[in-house]
């Protein structure tokens, strides 16, 4: 799983920690969520104190964790925590609590904060497979899904308590539920339900059954493209070429090699989607017969294999129909603005990123990224992109056609 570490720079979130031995992840979820900058009020069920001591959330957290729904405050404690939350999350939330959830029960602190919060509530179930697949838990859920403007998240298939093997019912890992929680804060109206297509990596094109022709591109960047845009409330789907870099939650990965494989498996998202953005390095040139024996090398003989051109996948893709916005990649080593300006135009884009590779600084393989973004409305005035780590950068080059949407509904 990816290592995500949002800025949640003065949220305040509520962690509820229900009993169940799911709750040691509860301990890194509120640690995780402490050092990305938010407030976490830790909301403890009886049942959780039976594992877990309030202090060890007040060591994480800076913040005593709550317990009872009296105290010295009065009555409306529930109240004022549930104006003041911007999410409340619930990890684990046990089959026992989402029965509680979904009859709007308020026995407790955390059913009396749910019942009270306008905020968005993430409910993370954990439990044995056998309780998870019971018929009332599965009608809970249901209701709670249907009815209730609650969000399940998971839970996962994986090992579960000692002596019962794997199953359905572990809980999410605290780094899919961080991300989870920095998108319900993050959601803007305008990208919600937006559909993105994002491109991502190199790709490989055959020479014979172990041999290729590629690139050094690794898609960091894109990948930050796809987990900015999913924190801030789009549907995204990632087609990739070749990469290490972990997939961010919540985004659809289609996972592909060449360039031919590329352009089949983004055609069909054309027409449904919202914005494309075209951050594949993809291979200009591929083999026209791909070998299908290793070639064996028997002296000092040359091998001097005919290459064809590969697809341009923004070229290809423009004539056919939909009304998203195309946003472009291009890595130059001269010319930099001339050449953007003419594949702005030739491929039909209405913004163009382009960079040259800085050795061992930004851009391929780097964790940062620099250059200068054109747009079709203005393709004379470059703005330039100073360095910043590929998630600052994406979260600015978002930013653009954000207020795109903004001006031209």
């Amino acid at each position: 799983m990816e290592p995500f570490a949002p800025t949640l720079d003065g949220r305040r979130i509520v962690l509820g920690v229900c009993g169940g031995i799911a709750c040691y992840k509860s301990v890194s979820l509120a640690r995780a969520l402490t050092q990305s900058g938010a407030r976490v009020q830790v909301v403890l069920t009886q049942s959780a104190q039976e594992f877990l001591r309030p202090l060890v959330f007040e060591g994480v957290t800076g913040i005593p964790p709550l317990t009872s729904l009296w105290s010295s405050e009065g009555s409306a404690r529930h109240l004022r925590i549930a104006e003041e939350a911007d999410a409340v999350i619930v990890a684990p939330a046990t089959a026992d609590f989402l029965a509680r959830a979904a009859q709007g029960r308020a026995d407790d602190l955390l059913t009396a904060i749910l019942l009270s919060t306008r905020a968005p509530v993430l409910l993370a179930p954990a439990m044995n497979t056998r309780m998870w697949e019971h018929v009332q838990v599965q009608r809970n859920v249901q209701h709670i899904e249907q009815v209730l403007p609650y969000t399940i998240l998971g839970p996962s298939s994986g090992p579960l308590g000692v002596g019962e093997g794997e199953g359905m019912g572990r809980m999410l890992e605290p780094e899919e539920l961080i991300a989870h929680v920095a998108r319900a804060v993050g959601t803007r109206p305008i990208w919600a339900g937006k559909r993105v297509v994002i491109t991502a990596g190199p790709t490989r094109e055959a020479l014979d059954p172990v041999r290729y022709l590629g690139n050094r591109s690794s898609g960091k960047m894109a990948f930050a493209l796809a987990r900015e845009a999913f924190v801030r409330g789009a549907d995204v789907t990632l087609v990739s070429g070749p990469s290490a870099v972990p997939v961010p939650v919540g985004v659809a990965i289609v996972r592909v090699e060449s360039a031919v494989d590329m352009l089949a498996a983004v055609t069909p998202c054309v027409p449904d989607a919202d914005l494309l953005i075209f951050a594949a390095a993809v291979g200009d040139y591929r083999a026209s017969e791909a070998l299908t024996q290793k070639r064996k090398r028997t002296g000092q003989e040359s091998w001097s294999p005919e290459l064809v051109p590969n697809p341009d996948i923004a070229a290809e893709t423009r004539t056919l129909g939909g009304r998203a916005l195309r946003f472009g990649f291009a890595l130059e080593t001269a010319d930099l603005e001339t050449e953007a300006r003419r594949k702005l135009a030739v491929k039909d884009l209405d913004w163009i990123m382009a960079n040259r590779p800085v050795s061992g600084r930004s851009g391929f393989e780097a964790d940062t990224n620099e250059g200068v973004l054109l747009s079709r409305w203005n393709p004379d005035h470059s703005i330039p992109v100073p360095p910043a780590p590929k998630a600052v950068v994406a979260a600015q080059l978002l930013d653009a056609v954000e207020r795109r949407w903004t001006e031209t509904p």
